[in-house]
């Protein structure tokens, strides 16, 4: 499949980014609090119908726009049939002017079934996959609830490498009585197997879960606070020596293979979500989709979209989100671009930001802001401590 289509690329086009979600999995992991669902059976024709619906229906609130990434997730997108796939490609660069170099990525689980489909996604026009392995290790994929092995695991990345230009990988890690030596040996294992990118996310033990309640019938016991942050602070460093820095809190790359995608999401630029669960940003705009399977489905026939909610982001709001998601960047944020972008006289407060850049939290780069690899350890803390919103003199009371 060739992503030209008779558009063409117009560079003045403000870009976009778009979500494509996919609810359903063989299994629902005991740590996801994901939007995913478990169902017998999927009509497949009647699923694409619905999210080019959707699609379609975005696509008429933002003519002209330029589309940078497209993303699949879930839930489990590998388990689309391709032409399901290759359909919500097509659609997306048709509606809008697809970047030359537009990345799409989809996420994928490594069994058997699955990386069969490889090579039809890459035909579909994927060209960025991010491979759920999680693990290296059989007892840990076993308490983490996947449904593959180790073994499969590295089968089903080889087989990526073969066929898909850009691969990720993600691993779970801080895991109940994780050692300092068992995780620095999987992660040098994990830098040793050619990749360009890794999502490396610590086991946080979310509401709703399974884990939540096993947690609170002292099923298991979480690894305490200050073993984690030491996993952590190995993490970055380890990273760094190879060559594949964090670019975010729970992200690391080797220089120009960042996720495009995400990087939209958390330099607060628009992106479209559609599908079960979706959320978006677009036009001064947050938008939420059905989550239930069944009810987005009723939406669409009822009403030509999923959304069950859309309401407009005040300027506060907007620039406490953008404040949020840009210091997760190791890049950071410029504040004074921030508070003019939402007619705000400032949003953080100069002095305590002033006491974190003396205390090592944060540090300057020319105008931006950064959180330092201490400071990281203490994000949301951090956040609290310097987020000041206030409204600009010109804005009317």
């Amino acid at each position: 499949m060739t992503l030209a289509n008779s558009c063409t690329e117009s560079t003045g086009a403000a870009p976009l980014a778009l979500y494509v979600h996919w609810p359903f999995c063989i299994s629902k992991c005991p740590y996801c609090d994901f939007n995913s669902h478990v169902r017998k059976s999927i009509d497949e024709d009647v699923w694409r119908e619905a999210l080019l619906a959707d699609l379609e229906y975005e696509a008429r609130l933002l003519p002209d726009r330029r589309l940078t990434s497209i993303f699949l997730g879930g839930g489990t997108p590998s388990l689309m049939d391709p032409r399901t796939v290759e359909a919500l490609i097509a659609a997306g660069t048709a509606h809008w002017a697809p970047a030359e170099d537009i990345e799409v990525t989809l996420e994928a689980n490594p069994n058997s079934v699955e990386t069969a489909r490889f090579a039809d996604l890459v035909s579909s026009g994927v060209n960025r996959l991010s491979l759920g392995l999680q693990r290296f290790d059989d007892d840990g994929l076993k308490f983490l609830g996947r449904a593959h092995s180790a073994r499969e695991g590295f089968a089903a990345l080889e087989t990526a490498q073969r066929h898909f230009r850009r691969v990720s990988f993600d691993l779970i890690y801080a895991l109940p009585q994780e050692t300092e030596d068992g995780w620095s040996a999987m992660l040098a294992q994990a830098l040793a197997l050619g990749t360009k990118h890794l999502s490396l996310y610590q086991l946080t033990i979310e509401p709703g879960t399974r884990f939540a309640s096993m947690v609170a019938r002292r099923e298991f016991e979480p690894l305490d606070c200050d073993a984690a942050a030491a996993l952590y602070e190995m993490t970055e460093a380890m990273t760094s020596i190879s060559g594949m820095p964090a670019y975010e809190i729970s992200n690391y790359a080797r220089r120009g293979q960042e996720s495009r995608h995400n990087l939209t999401y958390w330099r607060y630029g628009d992106y479209s979500g559609i599908g079960p669960g979706a959320h978006g940003r677009r036009l001064g705009m947050r938008t939420a989709r059905h989550r239930k399977p069944e009810n987005f489905l009723a939406a669409i026939s009822r009403d030509g979209h999923g959304i069950v909610e859309q309401a407009p982001l005040s300027p506060t709001e907007a620039a406490d989100e953008a404040l949020v998601m840009g210091l997760r960047l190791s890049e950071g944020i410029d504040p004074v671009e921030i508070a003019g972008r939402f007619d705000l006289a400032s949003v953080v407060d100069s002095v305590r930001v002033e006491q974190l850049t003396g205390s090592g939290h944060l540090t300057r780069m020319g105008a931006r802001l950064a959180l330092t690899a201490k400071g990281r350890l203490l994000l949301d803390h951090i956040l609290g401590e310097i987020a000041v919103l206030q409204p600009s003199a010109f804005v009317a009371a």
